[in-house]
């Protein structure tokens, strides 16, 4: 009698275990495998790549002129930063120069063209050079843009060439005299730039015709 007493109690336990267990799995719910998970290489209801409209290309063509690193000595050592110098422009007539500093090199440079789209202006184009000759001086360096005739190309060397062939320009020369400091250099070329003005312009400024001037 004992012995079938201690049969009956473990068939009991192990029948209790089991219904723990069944209603254990009942009350968890069912896990996706790796793969059916959203976000998974299979899932179904992720939208395939070909239905993805494709990303808006940038306008702007993009040049770094330079980039600095500069070292400021500190009360806990020395802090070494970035400084670059970008310009932007669409080849159409419009043009933006920028310099961004920051701790990482990509940052600076990120920043630079960042705050050149927000520097843009437009050039007066006489068909594929300038309407007249400019001179233009920026802290010690001066810079002379002449027109040039169709075919000529830019003649123009160190950081004036980007900003004139980012502006749309084919034909001209740039003569450079003074500093040669890039930073001046550029910013002169763009004063240039945005001073030039056409005949139609002009007349129009003067409330006069085109013949009349």
């Amino acid at each position: 009698m004992a012995e079938e007493v201690k049969e009956n109690e473990v068939s009991a336990e192990v029948s209790a275990d089991v219904n723990t267990e069944s209603a254990q799995t009942a009350e968890k719910p069912e896990q996706k495998g790796k793969n059916e998970r959203r976000g998974g290489k299979f899932d179904k209801n992720r939208r395939p790549r070909s239905d993805r409209p494709p990303r808006e290309a940038d306008e702007f063509e993009k040049r770094m002129v330079d980039i600095r690193s500069v070292q400021k000595t500190v009360q806990g050592g020395r802090v070494q930063s970035f400084s670059a110098l970008c310009v932007v422009g669409d080849k159409k007539g419009r043009v933006g120069i920028g310099t961004g500093k920051a701790r990482e090199a990509t940052n600076a440079i990120e920043k630079g063209f960042n705050s050149a789209k927000k520097n843009m202006i437009t050039v007066s184009i006489d068909n594929t050079t300038i309407p007249h000759a400019i001179t233009m001086k920026y802290g010690a360096s001066v810079i002379r843009l002449i027109p040039a005739k169709q075919g000529t190309g830019v003649i123009a060397g160190g950081a004036a060439r980007p900003v004139l062939e980012l502006a749309g320009i084919k034909d001209i020369t740039a003569k450079r005299q003074g500093s040669n400091n890039k930073i001046n250099i550029v910013r002169a070329t763009f004063n240039a730039l945005k001073a030039m003005r056409t005949k139609d312009e002009v007349a129009k400024l003067r409330g006069k015709t085109t013949e009349d001037l």
